[in-house]
């Protein structure tokens, strides 16, 4: 549930044997491979997310980013001709096996897109969409979710007094973050970010910024970037994606100060990419 501040040891029974992670690893992906149809997308990728940081995912186009994350909650699947071998476990559990059901995955990893795809509805109904789809179905209750979701993602004192207008109205940054709101409104643990500032304007962009930086607080959450500037104001790790291969993944503060790699080096200093 929000507010979930507590840490646990995740031990868990998989494919015959003990899987035993971190007490801070929420996410761990174990030599995961994607393919769309013949082509490659990505390899061997191995790598823990930790609970309640920004982890940024970095790379030139194509080199697997929004595949990655897609993945971490199974949307990859959507695109069709899909297939993935190799795992992810998700508080020790692999969210591939036939017993992990999709939408308890997605209920529990949120996903917020580049581009703001509110719903043709009003601000409040928006927000109350998912919850009304997990069965809540008291004004009340509604009322304090839609309102306690808002506030989390900094636009209740911006749309307050208009709550049943048309989400379509609002401007883009007050779009993408009530689209984060809506995430927000089915208690998530994580919250993955594709891009969520591309389209925006520098202010809108600082107010996204400010508000990842106030939920990791109580979220776990992943961010595709191509902002170098935004991966290191933001981010507590980052991973650099290559030809679809994680070329480095370490401290943000240390791999923008001293890279392992030249490829990293060469990347985060613009000259390719």
């Amino acid at each position: 549930m929000t507010g979930m501040t507590w840490i646990r040891q995740n031990i868990s029974w998989r494919c015959g044997k003990t899987v035993m992670l971190e007490t801070n690893t929420v996410i761990r992906a174990e030599g995961l491979n994607v393919w769309y149809g013949d082509e490659q997308a990505l390899s061997d990728i191995r790598m823990d997310i930790a609970e309640h940081e920004v982890t940024a995912i970095i790379g030139p186009s194509g080199c697997g980013k929004s595949t990655f994350i897609k993945t971490l909650n199974r949307m990859v699947e959507l695109s069709g001709n899909v297939h993935i071998s190799g795992e992810i476990l998700f508080r020790g559990q692999n969210i591939f096996h036939k017993s992990y059901g999709v939408e308890e995955l997605r209920t529990k990893i949120g996903m917020v897109f580049q581009k703001a795809n509110p719903f043709p509805k009003s601000i409040y109904e928006n927000v109350a969409f998912g919850p009304r789809i997990h069965g809540i179905r008291k004004k009340a209750l509604l009322d304090d979710i839609v309102e306690k979701s808002l506030r989390a993602a900094a636009l209740w004192d911006e749309v307050k007094d208009r709550l049943h207008a048309n989400a379509w109205g609002l401007s883009g940054g007050q779009q993408q973050r009530l689209c984060i709101a809506r995430t927000l409104a089915i208690e998530p643990e994580v919250i993955l970010m594709d891009e969520p500032t591309s389209a925006l304007d520098p202010i809108s962009t600082m107010k996204i910024e400010e508000l990842v930086s106030e939920l990791k607080k109580e979220y776990t959450i992943v961010i595709v970037t191509h902002n170098m500037q935004q991966a290191a104001r933001i981010s507590d790790k980052t991973a650099f994606f290559l030809g679809g291969r994680l070329e480095e993944y370490g401290r943000t503060s240390d791999m923008f100060s001293n890279p392992v790699s030249r490829r990293t080096e060469e990347y985060i200093s613009g000259r390719f990419g």
